[in-house]
């Protein structure tokens, strides 16, 4: 979670929602990644989608079976879709996410009973520093322009 959290760092350094992640298998970082949503101008380039196409890529494969994913913020809806598409093993998330998170706390798409897959989910691991940086990052952004981020109710 170390390593996703200094890709968090770089995301906020370029203005993106700092939010990153790695891939490990085999106790080995074979993915790195962070939020590009911005630099990118898409609306899918989210740390965890960069990541397993990173980790795809590497291993040759469309399957993620035998790793691990740490992210610094529970995936949305599109990311753990795709994490169950990748049939990744393990997802191992920082700050919990109530409006979008889908790893529980709003929808559980990677533990569905009903799809062909569901991955082990672990939250909370570094929630304070994860969550930390995300607070930080958005407090300035209210501070610099309040329309763009209003705070929550």
């Amino acid at each position: 979670m170390r390593e996703a959290l200094k890709q968090a760092r770089v995301a906020a350094e370029r203005d993106e929602v700092p939010v990153g992640a790695v891939v490990v298998r085999e106790q080995k970082i074979i993915a790195r990644a962070y939020n590009q949503v911005e630099t990118l101008k898409d609306p899918t380039a989210h740390a965890e989608m960069l990541v397993i196409t990173q980790a795809t890529s590497f291993l040759s494969s469309k399957w993620l079976q035998e790793c691990t994913l740490y992210v610094t913020l529970e995936p949305c809806s599109m990311c753990a879709g795709a994490l169950i598409l990748a049939r990744i093993r393990r997802v191992c998330f920082g700050a919990a996410d109530p409006k979008t998170g889908a790893c529980g706390s709003v929808l559980d798409i990677t533990r569905h009973g009903q799809l062909n897959h569901q991955a082990q989910v672990s939250g909370g691991l570094l929630s304070g520093e994860c969550g930390g940086i995300l607070s930080v990052f958005f407090e300035r952004k209210r501070k610099n322009n309040p329309n763009i981020c209003p705070p929550v109710e």
